[in-house]
């Protein structure tokens, strides 16, 4: 299905689309059997966390993050 198969959705605001489309993503990814997620995922999100939990004070400022993403271009 494509958003010219419903020329209502044409008549809404950007805002109004973008509302649209956190609820369609929001009721795809509430069933986790449509869009299960890795083990690989998993295991690094709980690898972050542990490493966070770990020393949480070593967080980037988000200064320093952008800085960091400029070396790296």
């Amino acid at each position: 299905m494509r958003v010219s198969d419903l020329p209502e959705i044409n008549k809404f605001s950007t805002p109004e689309k973008i509302l649209l489309a956190e609820d369609l993503w929001d009721s795809i990814v509430s069933d986790e059997s449509v869009a299960p997620v890795p083990r690989s995922h998993v295991e690094e999100l709980d690898r972050r966390f542990e490493r966070y939990e770990a020393a949480p004070g070593n967080l980037l400022t988000l200064e320093e993050l952008r800085q960091r993403i400029e070396k790296g271009k």
